[in-house]
């Protein structure tokens, strides 16, 4: 059985959400877990979803409330007791140093020492990654480790790297990127022959700031060498159309990628909910409408892929949004479970080889 780390004290909603989401992914795959963090907080959790039988979602819709059911005494769990928490505000270097006994350190531990096959957390962006790099390593032959983003599109996916681990970089840190970019399309999402861009401000060669202007000519070159499938500069309007399966950019531009389209999401959406709630006829398309758009909301709701895997390190990390729901935390843990068995480690390193 497959055992997960989980940081039960990092998110906004830690531990309520993070227990809850950890217990029904290990119920939902089949997993272990190794719940990291403040022992007592952890066991009241428990404790209460022992009690009530079920965790209540809307399974990321944002409609009714559903029950699920959890029936925690099948489910095969251990709590190691750390007694610091990093927070989301603390300096990232100083704070790794100086809590050696906080939540995520130590579930980065549990993978270094071999109890766990991967960790998540929903803390920290910067604890997280400084953790796994310093934990765990980097995969020989990189520079640095990168933050690979799914984003929903209406057929396939489509891949941002990095989004937001680094904000300054390398044009040579970019090609590593493409490459394990493409490495992670291929194995986690199935994409056979990935389409590389990188994020410019317009699609001729020679656009872009001085980092696109140093990265591409590699990039093209790695195209003729049958590296990669390089297509070109993606603009912005770009993102979600079918031009590239993997868009490689700087932490900084992909972050503000990211957050742009979870707003432009909530924002359509609050938007359409406003005009069907305008009138008598609004209601009722609405109301018959209301079907279809669940299942839309379900596709561009970011709550449904759940975390972002950190590239490049030797082992397992992915990284949850701070505002994850149980809904969230769960498909987190599933997006580690889905590339478990890939190897898709050992298949970067050949690559950047």
């Amino acid at each position: 059985m497959a055992r997960i780390a989980i940081d039960a004290m990092g998110g906004d909603y830690a531990p309520k959400t993070i227990v809850e989401g950890a217990l029904w992914a290990a119920q939902e795959y089949g997993i272990g877990l190794e719940l990291v963090g403040r022992k007592e907080d952890i066991e009241a959790e428990i404790s209460r979803i022992k009690s009530i039988g079920y965790v209540l979602s809307d399974c990321g819709t944002k409609g009714r409330k559903r029950r699920i059911k959890i029936d925690v005494d099948k489910i095969d769990y251990t709590i190691t007791h750390c007694s610091e928490v990093i927070g989301m505000g603390e300096a990232v270097g100083q704070s790794i140093r100086r809590k050696k006994d906080s939540s995520i350190v130590c579930a980065v531990q549990a993978v270094a020492d071999g109890r766990c096959e991967a960790v998540v957390s929903a803390g920290s962006t910067g604890a997280a990654m400084a953790a796994s790099l310093f934990g765990l390593g980097r995969i020989s032959g990189i520079t640095r480790p990168a933050i690979a983003v799914t984003l929903p599109r209406t057929e396939k996916p489509v891949v941002i790297i990095d989004g937001g681990a680094n904000s300054d970089c390398t044009s040579g840190m970019l090609t590593q990127f493409a490459q394990m970019g493409v490495a992670y399309a291929k194995l986690s999402l199935g994409i056979e022959n990935p389409k590389v861009g990188i994020l410019s401000i317009g699609e001729e060669e020679g656009k872009g700031n001085e980092l696109v202007k140093e990265t591409y000519p590699l990039l093209k070159q790695m195209h003729e060498e049958n590296l990669i499938d390089f297509v070109g500069n993606v603009e912005g309007k770009e993102v979600f159309k079918d031009k590239a399966d993997v868009i490689v950019t700087d932490g900084f531009s992909g972050n503000i990628v990211l957050k742009v389209t979870e707003g432009s999401s909530s924002l359509l959406l609050n938007m359409i909910k406003s005009e069907f709630k305008s009138g008598f006829i609004g209601a009722i398309i609405g109301l018959l409408a209301k079907p279809f758009l669940r299942r839309i909301l379900k596709r561009v709701n970011w709550e449904f892929f759940g975390g972002m895997l950190l590239l490049g390190v030797r082992g397992i990390s992915v990284i949850a949004h701070g505002r994850s729901s149980a809904y969230a935390m769960k498909n987190a843990v599933g997006a580690a479970v889905k590339v478990l068995n890939k190897d898709i480690n050992s298949k970067i390193a050949e690559k950047i080889k």
